[in-house]
C-alpha cells in the first residue's frame, strides 16, 4: 500500500481516536456519502429514476479545531482498501446498513492526503507540490506497475490512463486542509493561482474522481476566482445546515461524555456540566443547534481540569492579528463584545489571507471563519469564557487600544477595591473610565452604565462566572458574580442612574437576591464565602459616582 493510496495512515489515526474514552461516534455521516459512490452498474439502473448518484465533489469548511480531520481519516479508513477497518466499524452506527456496510467497506481505492505536510526546510511552493506530486506518483507506480508512468508525467493523465486500463477503476479522494498552504509565507500570489489549477487538473471533470472530500477553514470560491473548482458543493456552518451535527459536539452529546467523566469517580466539582456550558458552548449551526468546541471539551474532561486549550500555532490563532491594521474600527465594538453585547455586522467568508482586514466588516468575517466570534441573526459575539479570557488578555496587553487598554489595566483594582469594601477607590475608577475618550459612555441610561462595569470589572471573569440581568429572588438584578470556587465571596451588583447607591443595596436586599448563593432548603449553601451586596449610582447632573458595599 502506499503513502496516499491506500495508506494505512488514516486507519491509524482513527483507531487512535476511536479507541479514545471521549469518541463520539458520528459514522451516520458515511450514510450519506454512500449515494455518491455507487458502482456503475446501480447508476445504470437508477437512470431517469430521480434517484441516481448524488453530486461527488463536496467541501465542509469549520474553524480549527472542530473535527475535521477525525472525519477525514473516518471516511478514508472506512472505504480505503489500505487496511481492514471492520473491527472498527462494526461496532459504530453504520453497521446498522447492513447492505450498504457490505458493499462498501475496504473496497474502494482512497488517496488521502493531509495537505498540512511540508517538506523540511521548504521555501518555495514548487518544492510542497513536487513532494506530492512525487509521492502520488510513486504510489500509482507500485499499485499499478502495468501502466506505464514518465517521471514528467502529470499525475492526473497518469491517473486517467489507469481508469482507460484497468477496468475502470476509480478513485476516492480525501484531501485534509487543503488552504493550508495559502497560510504559509513563501507561497505568493502566482502560487495559489497555480495551486488552483493544479486541484482543478487534478479533479475537475475527471471520470476516475468516484468522490472528492475535501477540508478547510474557508470556502473554495474565496479562493477561486473563476471557474476553476466551481464543481465543489461546499458546506459551512453559518450557512449550511446539511453535515452540521457532525462537526463539533452537540448539547446531547456533551451530556453524554459528561456521564463518562462522571463514571470515573474523579472530583465533579473540578468540571461540572454547567461549567462546561460556559467554557466551551456558544457556536450556532445554520439551523440554530447550539455547539461546543470538541477539542476543548475533550480536554477539559481528560485533564479534569476547565481551562483554555486554544492552542496558538501561527498568527491566524492570535485575536490581535486581526485587529491590528485598524485598532479604530473596532476598538468600541471589542469594549462591546467584552461586555457580553452583540454587535451587528455584515460577516462574508473570507480569510485572513485575501483580504487586508481593513474594515469592521472584514475583520469581524475573518474572526468568525477562524473561531473566534460566533455569528447569529446579523451580529456578531464572543462565543464562550475559553475565547473571552483570550480576548480580555489581549485587551489587557494592547495599549494601542486606547481607553479599551486603560480601562482593563484597571479592572483587577476595581475587583479587590470591592472585596475590601474600600468605596472610595472604586468610584475614583469610575470617574476615570467616565472622563475617557469613549463615544459610548454618555451614561444616557442603565444600559450605558452596564458597559462600563463590565470593563472595569473585566479581570474578574478570572475567578467568577458574571451574570447580566439574572433573575434572582423576586426580581431581577444587574450583575451577579458567581465564584468559580465555593469559598471566594459572591457579590451582587445594583446600579442606579440619577438614584443612590443606598436604594441600590435596599433594593438587594428586598428582592432577596442573596438566595441565588444559598442553596435550596435542607442542602448545603452552594458557596460559603461571604455575599456582598454592591450598589453602584451615577448622578448626571454631578457627574458623580457614589459607591456601598455591604456584607449581606
Amino acid at each position: 500500500m502506499g503513502v496516499y493510496l491506500n495508506s494505512k495512515n488514516p486507519y491509524g489515526m482513527f483507531l487512535d481516536e476511536a479507541a479514545s474514552m471521549y469518541f463520539i461516534d458520528k459514522s451516520e455521516m458515511l450514510l450519506e456519502l454512500l449515494p455518491m459512490v455507487e458502482n456503475s452498474e446501480d447508476i445504470i439502473e437508477n437512470l431517469g429514476s430521480g434517484t441516481g448518484k448524488s453530486n461527488r465533489y463536496l467541501c465542509i469548511t469549520r474553524p480549527r479545531r472542530f473535527g475535521k480531520t477525525v472525519m477525514a481519516t473516518m471516511i478514508a479508513s472506512f472505504f480505503g482498501k489500505g487496511k481492514d477497518s471492520r473491527p472498527i466499524f462494526e461496532k459504530l452506527k453504520v453497521r446498522n446498513a447492513k447492505e450498504a456496510f457490505e458493499a462498501h467497506i475496504n473496497k474502494h481505492n482512497v488517496i488521502y492526503i493531509s495537505l498540512n505536510e511540508v517538506p523540511q526546510n521548504c521555501s518555495s511552493y514548487e518544492k510542497y507540490i513536487g513532494r506530492i506530486e512525487k509521492r502520488l506518483r510513486n504510489d500509482l507506480k507500485s499499485q499499478f506497475p502495468d501502466i506505464e508512468v514518465d517521471e514528467e508525467e502529470p499525475v492526473w493523465d497518469i491517473l486517467n490512463d489507469i481508469y482507460e486500463s484497468e477496468d475502470e477503476d476509480r478513485f476516492i479522494f480525501v484531501l485534509d486542509e487543503w488552504d493550508y498552504i495559502f497560510h504559509r509565507d513563501f507561497v505568493r500570489e502566482k502560487d495559489k493561482k497555480a495551486y488552483v489549477e493544479f486541484l482543478s487538473n487534478l479533479l475537475k471533470g475527471k471520470s476516475y474522481v468516484e468522490l472528492a472530500y475535501m477540508t478547510g477553514i474557508l470556502p473554495i470560491a474565496k479562493y477561486s476566482s473563476g471557474s476553476e473548482l466551481n464543481m465543489f458543493y461546499e458546506y459551512t456552518m453559518a450557512e449550511e445546515e446539511k453535515y452540521s451535527e457532525y462537526f463539533g459536539f452537540t448539547e446531547g452529546e456533551v451530556d453524554e461524555l459528561y456521564k463518562r467523566y462522571k463514571a470515573q469517580k474523579l472530583n465533579p466539582e473540578n468540571v461540572t456540566r454547567e461549567r462546561l456550558r460556559i467554557w466551551y458552548d456558544g457556536y450556532h449551526t445554520k439551523a440554530g443547534e447550539r455547539v461546543y468546541n470538541p477539542r476543548s471539551v475533550v480536554a477539559a474532561l481528560t485533564n479534569n481540569n476547565l481551562g483554555n486549550y486554544w492552542t496558538s500555532s501561527g498568527p491566524y490563532d492570535e485575536i490581535f492579528y486581526y485587529i491590528r491594521e485598524n485598532v479604530d474600527a473596532v476598538r468600541d465594538d471589542l469594549a462591546l463584545l467584552v461586555s457580553g453585547i452583540p454587535v451587528q455586522a455584515k460577516v462574508r467568508e473570507y480569510a485572513a489571507t485575501s483580504m487586508n482586514l481593513r474594515t469592521k466588516n472584514e475583520i469581524f468575517s475573518a474572526m468568525v471563519v477562524y473561531g473566534f466570534l460566533n455569528y447569529e441573526n446579523g451580529y456578531v459575539s464572543i462565543p464562550n469564557k475559553e475565547l473571552m479570557d483570550k480576548f480580555a488578555d489581549m485587551l489587557q496587553k494592547e495599549p494601542s487600544l486606547g481607553y479599551v487598554y486603560r480601562l482593563a489595566a484597571e479592572s483587577s483594582k476595581m475587583l479587590q477595591a470591592t472585596k475590601d469594601g474600600n468605596t472610595e477607590l472604586m468610584a475614583k475608577i469610575l470617574e476615570y473610565a467616565h472622563n475617557t475618550e469613549s463615544p459610548l459612555l454618555n451614561y444616557n441610561n442603565e444600559a450605558e452604565l452596564t458597559m462600563i462595569v463590565n470593563m472595569v470589572y473585566l479581570s474578574a471573569r478570572d475567578s467568577y462566572r458574571i451574570e447580566r440581568e439574572d433573575k434572582a429572588g423576586i426580581g431581577y438584578v444587574d450583575f451577579i458574580f458567581y465564584p468559580l470556587y465555593k469559598n471566594e465571596d459572591g457579590i451582587i451588583l445594583e446600579l442606579k442612574v440619577d438614584n443612590t447607591a443606598e436604594a441600590a443595596i435596599r433594593q438587594i436586599k428586598e428582592k432577596n437576591y442573596a438566595l441565588k448563593f444559598k442553596g435550596k432548603l435542607g442542602q448545603d449553601p452552594t458557596y460559603t464565602g461571604r455575599i456582598l451586596a454592591v450598589g453602584i449610582s451615577y448622578d448626571k447632573k454631578t457627574k458623580k459616582h457614589d459607591c456601598k458595599v455591604e456584607v449581606l
